[in-house]
């Protein structure tokens, strides 16, 4: 499984890493980081839009992962991608509109990996 994680927080990369040593390992997934929703935009046009599962954060300077979210449902329709939405700010309105623009799951920061990793099927112990 391909996923594309993007988030304004390089540091993250290492933490996915970490977190998911094992399943990188082993194949189960294979991650891609950006570090923009631009950043994200170019590497699904360049890719052809392979990854199967999008992790985004909603904060994130320039383009915000709610306006990458749009662009992505509307422009990546076939197959389409799954997207994650993951903020730190846990509000309703945040929630009501990664909904509304098709967010397929909603996630808080500090991410659960255990949680996430039964989310993905991947439950390694």
């Amino acid at each position: 499984m391909k996923i594309l994680v993007v988030d304004d927080e390089k540091d993250v990369k290492v933490l996915f890493e970490q977190r998911f040593r094992k399943e990188i390992k082993s194949n189960a997934v294979e991650f891609v980081f950006a570090f923009s929703g631009e950043e994200a935009l170019e590497h699904l046009r360049r890719i052809q839009h392979e990854a199967v599962l999008i992790l985004s954060d909603i904060n994130m300077p320039g383009m915000s992962g709610l306006e990458l979210l749009e662009k992505v449902k509307k422009t990546f329709i076939k197959p389409p991608p799954v997207v994650m939405m993951i903020t730190a700010y846990g509000d309703a309105e945040n929630h009501r509109m990664a909904r509304e623009l098709g967010a397929d799951d909603f996630l808080t920061k500090p991410v659960d990996f255990t949680m996430l990793k039964e989310k993905l099927n991947l439950n390694s112990n």
